[in-house]
Formats: C-alpha cells, sequence, structure tokens
C-alpha cells in the first residue's frame, strides 16, 4: 500500500475490469444506434438520487459490486424469489444491507421512455455504477456495454462468494481468486469503501475485541455501537472517517494508520502479503 494517491484511478481500472466479467463482446459502441440516448437518461437519475442522499452514491456502487460476484455482472442481484429458484436479495450478505434498487428500478423506467425493450438491466447498473463514482468526486471512465441480464439467480452463490466484513487475509484472497482477481486487484477494489456506511453489526467484534486498531479510533466507533450484540446493530457508522461521501484515497491512509472500520478492511495492512501492494490495477 505504497502508493495510495493512485488508488482512485486504479479502483476506476478494476471496476472495468469486474464489469467485463460476465462477457467477452462489449464495446463502448454498443448502443450509438439503438439507444444513444442512455447514458444521459441513467446520468440524471443517479444525479437526482445522489443530491437527495448522497449514501446512494455508496449503494449503487455496492449493489454492483455484488452482484458481479455472483454469476457475473448479470443484473442477478435485482431478481426476486420465484416458483423455480431463490433470488440473492435475502442472502445473509445482502438482507437488510444492500439498497438503492428503487433508484434502479427508476432508472429503468427513464431509460425505458428513450429506447423501450433494448438497454439491459445489467448495463444499466453498470453505467449507475460508473455514474455514482463520477458524481462523488471520482475520475470518469468509457463504459462497455452488450450484457444479457440472467434469468435466475443464486442464493447459495450470494452466500458462499461475496466477502464478508470478518474475512481474513486468506480468505479475501481466495474469493477474489475465484473471480480471476489478484491480490493487487483485491487491494483497489477495496477502495470503494472510501465511501458509504456500515452497520455496527458488521464491525462490533473488530473495535471491541481486536488489536490492530487504533485505540482512539475503537472508541470513537464504540460510542455509537453497544457491545452487547442485538444492541443497535444497525446503527451506522463511516468506512471513511473524514469524507464518506467523497471518492478519494482517505480509506488507505486510514488502514496505514490502523482506523479501518471492518476487520476486513484492516487485514489489507496487517502484516500480510498486501502490505507493500500499492493499488496500481492492471
Amino acid at each position: 500500500m505504497a502508493n495510495p494517491a493512485s488508488a482512485a484511478a486504479a479502483l476506476t481500472l478494476l471496476l472495468l475490469v469486474l464489469a467485463g466479467t460476465s462477457s467477452a463482446q462489449l464495446s463502448t459502441g454498443f448502443y450509438s444506434s439503438s439507444c444513444p440516448g442512455v447514458y444521459t437518461a441513467v446520468k440524471s437519475v443517479v444525479q437526482s438520487a445522489i443530491a437527495k442522499e448522497k449514501r446512494m452514491g455508496a449503494s449503487i456502487v455496492r449493489l454492483f459490486f455484488h452482484d458481479c460476484f455472483v454469476q457475473g455482472c448479470d443484473a442477478s442481484l435485482l431478481l426476486d424469489d420465484t416458483a423455480s429458484f431463490q433470488g440473492e436479495k435475502m442472502a445473509t450478505p445482502n438482507n437488510g444491507s444492500v439498497r438503492g434498487f428503487e433508484v434502479i428500478d427508476a432508472i429503468k423506467s427513464a431509460v425505458e421512455k428513450v429506447c423501450p425493450g433494448v438497454v439491459s438491466c445489467a448495463d444499466i447498473l453498470t453505467i449507475a455504477a460508473r455514474d455514482s463514482v463520477v458524481t462523488l468526486g471520482g475520475p470518469n471512465w468509457d463504459v462497455k456495454v452488450g450484457r444479457r441480464d440472467s434469468t435466475t439467480a443464486s442464493f447459495s452463490g450470494a452466500n458462499n462468494n461475496i466477502p464478508p466484513p470478518t474475512s481474513g487475509l486468506a480468505n479475501l484472497t481466495s474469493l477474489f481468486a475465484a473471480q480471476g482477481l489478484s491480490q493487487k486487484d483485491m487491494v483497489a477494489l477495496s477502495g470503494a469503501h472510501t465511501i458509504g456506511l456500515s452497520r455496527c453489526t458488521n464491525f462490533r467484534a473488530h473495535i471491541y475485541n481486536e488489536t490492530n486498531i487504533d485505540g482512539a479510533f475503537a472508541r470513537t466507533r464504540q460510542s455509537g455501537c453497544p457491545s452487547t450484540s442485538g444492541t443497535g446493530d444497525n446503527n451506522l457508522a463511516p468506512l471513511d472517517l473524514q469524507t464518506p461521501t467523497v471518492f478519494e484515497n482517505n480509506y488507505y491512509k486510514n488502514l496505514i494508520s490502523k482506523k479501518g472500520l471492518l476487520h476486513s478492511d484492516q487485514e489489507l495492512f496487517n502484516g500480510g502479503s498486501t502490505d507493500t501492494q500499492a493499488p496500481t490495477g492492471r
């Protein structure tokens, strides 16, 4: 983690890599004839949603990440349960945690008005993730599109593939490797935690029971997260203490100062093999 200044650019590149895992035939001009207004329609709704609630940008990026880690970036996370399969929304990493579905629905409605039946929900979610990063101050990039939506979901995949906040470095490395991502990729993608909030239940053990954390920082977080399980579980704290609604590099600086909110975050700088891996992307 010797070069945190490159983190924003690295994460941008890795989001692009992650977004391409579901198809080998993607292009920036896929909708140039069939729906040239798709980008304007998506951007307008995303900007409006974030203007109403800054946190929504991080929520959309998280939706995208949780979707891509199960069956690829195919919008399977957006599917409700059916008679033939159990959806991913109620899986442990998602239940009561992922949010922003109503924004994606609003984007879909806006896009349908411009060009009905053309743009996939998988592409909408991918474009919305990019626009969320840009709206919150991050760099821009050209989104490759042309994905097809899944007709099924994987409840077990959501439970088994998405890294939990209690993960150690070995488990994190294994889960990212299963997606074809290296440790450097993992460090870069984890930089998405420069925005957003987390629930007390996800970081309680880290701030009360672990030693790889700055003492003053732990006490600050304890003030809003009671030690008793079941009490204040849904109380929120920023993943990036300083600027949770601005896309920049403080996340990495916090890890170096032992101020990572989640156990899994601090594992990236805890005497292991990722300590010296600058998030330079591919």
